[in-house]
């Protein structure tokens, strides 16, 4: 970033002085544009309503679960296979690979099934970035268990029995172009293994196809978002390009958009005590792979029951 000219000797008036010393000590030039940035960012991190443990909401979900499942049914076509592999009690760490941008229409039929199978009053929460829950469309999944993603909430959850479902690909793999729409893509995240082992919970592996197809999705948009300083911002890695309905060209996905009825399969597999598998100190790498290479065959099994996107 080119200088900007500041002056660094005594003035008249004294600010000067400041000023050099605040580059000495790294708070001027590119750090005061990064002051800038930090200050703008707490002023829309305080705009954005902060979900919680305390905001799901089992009558709500009662209320409105049956008319949700039966639009999702109708919409997406809904289907959801293997709960049965679920723990029927206490913690657990559901991990799924994530499709459809924003609108999340993988997560939104996984929680109605999950909440119809086990029944509303077992404790279930999603993560989700904080500019997803604050989302006008989306704003309901709060009281549904959707809370924003944080290793705080994360272990809140877990230590007190829930069910969680975590997306380790985030923001990165729900924005990857449609060309890779069959493909589990975590970005080399595993902080969600650590998780499991620190609070000593089985991982669930939750597979879904049809999401990437909800709309065209062109790129992740990684060079935009670093020239918009999103990531220091808004910790936006991305700042996706997609076609869909009923912008046309919709640039960052912030408005949400209309998804096309695309059939959503979502496949949960059989639990994994990582300890029990992978010995007394397993390593990272090891279950990471092992988990990837599982997601994607599964997944590669479900691409291969489909004939065409969108008609599934």
């Amino acid at each position: 970033m080119a200088r900007t000219g500041v002056a660094t000797e005594s003035s008249r008036n004294g600010k000067a002085p400041r000023l050099a010393d605040a580059r000495r000590n790294g708070q001027a030039d590119g750090s005061l544009l990064g002051g800038v940035i930090r200050g703008l960012a707490e002023q829309v991190q305080r705009r954005i309503p902060r979900a919680d443990l305390d905001e799901r909401d089992p009558d709500y979900i009662r209320e409105r679960l049956p008319l949700m499942w039966l639009a999702a049914s109708l919409w997406y076509r809904g289907e959801v296979r293997g709960l049965g592999n679920v723990p029927d009690s206490g913690p657990v760490l559901l991990v799924g690979n994530h499709s459809g941008g924003n609108m999340t229409p993988d997560t939104i039929v996984f929680t109605l099934a999950f909440n119809t199978y086990f029944g509303v009053e077992r404790s279930f929460y999603q993560l989700a970035h904080n500019l997803v829950l604050s989302m006008p469309a989306l704003a309901s999944l709060r009281k549904f268990g959707t809370v924003a993603a944080s290793p705080a909430n994360a272990k809140k959850a877990l230590e007190s029995g829930a069910a969680l479902l975590v997306y380790p690909g985030g923001d990165y793999e729900v924005h990857r172009p449609s060309w890779d729409r069959n493909r589990v893509d975590f970005g080399g995240r595993k902080g969600f293994i650590r998780l499991a082992l620190e609070q000593d919970v089985p991982i669930v592996p939750v597979v879904s196809i049809g999401g990437q197809e909800t709309a065209l999705f062109l790129s992740r948009g990684e060079r935009l978002a670093r020239l918009l300083m999103l990531d220091r911002m808004f910790r936006l890695k991305v700042l996706p390009i997609s076609l869909a309905l009923p912008w046309g060209l919709n640039v960052g996905d912030m408005l949400g958009h209309i998804p096309l009825p695309a059939k959503i399969t979502v496949e949960t597999l059989p639990a994994i005590d990582l300890r029990a598998e992978f010995g007394p100190d397993p390593d990272l790498n090891e279950i990471y792979d092992h988990l990837v290479r599982t997601m994607q065959e599964t997944l590669d099994a479900l691409a291969a029951e489909r004939s065409l996107p969108v008609i599934g």
